[in-house]
């Protein structure tokens, strides 16, 4: 600091109210007054500089120069914030001691002569001395007082100026402005640092007889004069927030809420009944806090609570359409409800099963129902679900009873008439405490669930009007019963120009959002996507692609944080392979190359459909027919029935009669750690095995599905749609189904009927003319009837 550095010059003045600031604090500060903020605006124009001084008295709003003490602290304006009540926070650094020669006449703020006020410190051992004093002090005072931390204590060691320390010291204290400007006013450093240890003295003698007399009467107060005092404290309490003492004021309030709520009149009984048991009960009872949590249960509940639907269908279409890409047939059922709910004036929520592989927005439809419909949304997870309790509650004769998830689902939505929404019904179990789904059965019937009955609530509650939505990936694990409620909508999975589109218009934006990332920051090309999609994930839905997506984007948020001001990050199929490392699959699953022995089915899984590659090894031996890959029950017998087929056909085909006596057969499916199971591969079993013991290779374009008789005929399938979209991933080019799956033909994308060839077969011998290259041995002989006319459809 250069002394005189202000002495001689102008500076604004500003005047502080119950506050006082040293040279070296930072604080900031608020300024209201006009003069004041005149006077701030004049130090900015300036070099930022103006001098702090307290006024005598606080409460003056127009200090005159007698108000204002003579000695104060200049400072730098180091920050200033103007306030929405007008008022300006300014942040200010004290940089030394001043004391006013002058005031210059100005009418629009406070203009001061200033004289700098040099400390006069010398270093010498008394000063040290009296420096460790203090310090030993003012920890003392610390250990004693509860308004300053002891990382004070830390910051405040580290003090090396002796004059410095005394006002640091000074600004911690709770002291009077009279004091603290009496401290700011000692220009000798040796004066100050005493007058702080006179302060600290008496402070630390003030605290120690507070605790002194606070632990006197701490062990004088006998345990039944505490109980007093606090039982009194709570009574007066209780009385200034208006509430009456006693079990008294509680039971008014229920009483208020009932005659408040909109219940049926045999829930008001129930209500009354209860809330006059509550009042006989004695307060130290434990009967009493059941009691209550049963009424605020009862009073919580909507028992005609409802909400309007929204009734118009182009509103609800536009919001699914927003929502999803494709799951055309969700929307229109739906659209089909709003309807029927426009033209009569109350239908029975429906119960729709949406049933589907994982990822393909099966808990998210039910969501954007709700929001096209303008209801509530509730969400309860089944999974894992096998008590029977869980759903239908506990008899309130146990300890820590609770309603069911349906009433609780009930209570958080708040209306009589939301959709609610069953997670994972297929994934409930049951054990010895009962079968949930039996439970269920209520909940889920459109003529009982009208007077569902909780055994907590034991009343019985309306659920006609909620529109149950369940989940399930696969519909064989859900029971018969409760699947027969329900209307089940199949969800299958997207094709790969699907999963690019839902993608590009929600997954990409999401992600970015997610990821704090602006839309000009990332840009993800097609050929990025695609690669996504063929190299980088393989399933029905779009959960996976989701996933890698997300890992683009915490790529990109890096290289942008590490590099602030690069451009637009553009993400291409070289990029994703150094991002996210070599491709995890394969795309084109299909044979390279035609082989002998080898077929290629398509099968349905929980998770949507997959291509699967019968290998069948024919072998010299004694006729032992092996067949592995764990298999189940179905699949074993139509491996025999294929067998059997080619026995019976074997001089047609070409093949020695007792083949089955001199060679061993082995029969195996690829993957053998999943488990398979289903008639839908006999007839590609029995192709594999017309191959290996003709010689013949199958054609590596063609995939088959469809079951087998023992006669040679083909029988329909199921899962049609995922097993084209599995041929389509795969690269297949052609595909056998069997002539009774024609009509679900027009399930299958259009763009994937564009691009994969379909033909109808119902013998054995049409699969063998197709999947065999050649065609079908030379001295096979067609016998009459037997397989018919080739069918062929196509669809574009």
């Amino acid at each position: 600091m250069v002394p005189g550095k202000w002495k001689g010059r102008r500076l604004p003045l500003l005047p502080l109210r119950g506050l006082l600031v040293y040279p070296s604090m930072v604080l900031h500060l608020d300024v209201g007054r006009e003069k004041s903020v005149r006077a701030l605006e004049r130090c900015m124009v300036g070099d930022n500089t103006i001098l702090l001084c307290s006024q005598s008295e606080s409460g003056i709003e127009e200090p005159t120069q007698d108000d204002i003490y003579r000695v104060g602290t200049i400072a730098r304006v180091r920050q200033m914030l103007k306030l929405p009540n007008g008022t300006i926070r300014v942040l200010v650094e004290g940089l030394t001691r001043a004391e006013i020669t002058e005031y210059v006449p100005n009418d629009e703020f406070y203009e001061v002569m200033v004289k700098e006020l040099p400390e006069r410190d010398a270093a010498d051992p008394e000063i040290d001395a009296l420096m460790r004093t203090v310090l030993g002090q003012f920890e003392h005072y610390i250990n004693l007082s509860k308004k300053v931390t002891p990382e004070t204590m830390a910051a405040v060691s580290d003090i090396e100026e002796p004059g410095r320390l005394a006002d640091v010291i000074a600004s911690h204290l709770s002291l009077k402005i009279k004091d603290k400007q009496d401290i700011l006013e000692t220009i000798d450093v040796r004066e100050r640092l005493e007058k702080i240890l006179d302060l600290l003295n008496n402070e630390r003698e003030v605290l120690e007889l507070e605790r002194k007399i606070s632990q006197r009467v701490k062990k004088q107060m006998e345990k039944t004069q505490k109980e007093y005092y606090l039982r009194e404290q709570m009574k007066a309490i209780q009385k200034e927030l208006g509430d009456k003492e006693g079990r008294a004021g509680e039971v008014e309030e229920l009483r208020a809420q009932l005659e408040a709520a909109d219940v049926p009149d045999n829930v008001r009984e129930r209500i009354s009944k209860e809330i006059d048991r509550l009042e006989r009960m004695p307060t130290s009872s434990a009967e009493a806090g059941v009691i209550r949590n049963y009424i605020d249960w009862l009073l919580a509940l909507p028992w005609r609570k409802r909400t309007e639907d929204d009734l118009d269908i182009a509103k609800a279409e536009a919001v699914l359409n927003e929502d999803h890409y494709g799951l055309e047939k969700p929307k229109e059922r739906v659209l089909e409800y709003l309807a029927v709910q426009k033209l009569v004036n109350r239908l029975k929520g429906p119960i729709l099963c949406l049933v589907g592989p994982p990822g393909v927005g099966k808990t998210s439809i039910a969501r954007s129902i709700a929001r096209s419909l303008g209801r509530q949304f509730v969400r309860i997870s089944l999974g894992g679900v096998r008590d029977e309790a869980e759903i239908r509650g506990h008899r309130r004769t146990y300890v820590g009873a609770m309603p069911g998830r349906i009433i609780q689902g009930m209570k958080t939505a708040g209306t009589a008439n939301p959709v609610f929404l069953l997670d994972e019904i297929d994934k409930m179990a049951m054990d010895f405490r009962g079968d949930p789904a039996a439970a269920l059965l209520e909940v889920l019937d459109p003529e009982q669930n009208s007077t569902f009955s909780d055994h907590y609530i034991e009343l019985p509650f309306d659920l006609s009007s909620v529109m149950f939505v369940t989940t399930a990936n696969a519909v064989h694990n859900i029971p018969r019963p409760l699947l027969d409620r329900m209307e089940v909508l199949y969800i299958p999975g997207y094709t790969e120009l699907e999963k690019r589109e839902i993608a590009e218009r929600y997954l990409l934006p999401k992600q970015k959002r997610d990821h704090g990332l602006k839309e000009e920051q990332l840009a993800v090309e097609p050929d990025a996507l695609q690669a996504l999609i063929r190299e980088y994930t393989r399933e029905s839905g779009v959960r996976g692609l989701e996933q890698q997506i997300a890992a683009l984007c915490r790529k990109a948020a890096k290289e942008i944080v590490t590099e602030p001001d690069r451009g637009t990050i553009v993400v291409d199929r070289q990029r994703v392979e150094e991002w996210l490392g070599p491709a995890k699959y394969r795309y084109g699953l299909a044979e390279q190359e035609d082989q002998v022995g080898a077929a290629t089915g398509l099968a349905w899984t929980e998770v949507g459909g997959d291509t699967l590659v019968i290998e069948v090894t024919v072998m010299p031996g004694s006729g032992k027919l092996t067949l592995t890959g764990k298999l189940g029950d179905v699949m074993k017998e139509s491996a025999q029935a294929a067998f059997s087929y080619t026995r019976s056909k074997a001089v047609e085909f070409g093949i020695e009669p007792d083949f089955h006596e001199k060679n061993d057969i082995h029969i195996h499916v690829p993957e053998g750690a999943i488990p398979k199971d289903g008639p839908s591969a006999g007839i590609t079993m029995a192709t594999a095995l017309i191959s290996a013991l003709t010689g013949r290779a199958v054609s590596k374009e063609v995939a088959m599905t469809g079951e087998i008789t023992l006669r040679g005929r083909v029988l329909p399938i199921g899962g049609l749609k995922e097993k084209s979209l599995a041929a389509h991933r795969a690269g297949i080019r052609k595909v056998l189904v069997p002539k009774d799956n024609a009509r679900d033909l027009q399930e299958v994308p259009e763009s994937i009927r564009e691009e994969l060839e379909f033909v109808m077969v119902s013998h054995m011998d049409e699969v063998l003319a197709h999947a065999l290259v050649g065609g079908l041995p030379p001295v096979h002989v067609l016998e009459s009837g037997a397989g018919g006319e080739e069918a062929r459809i196509d669809i574009h």
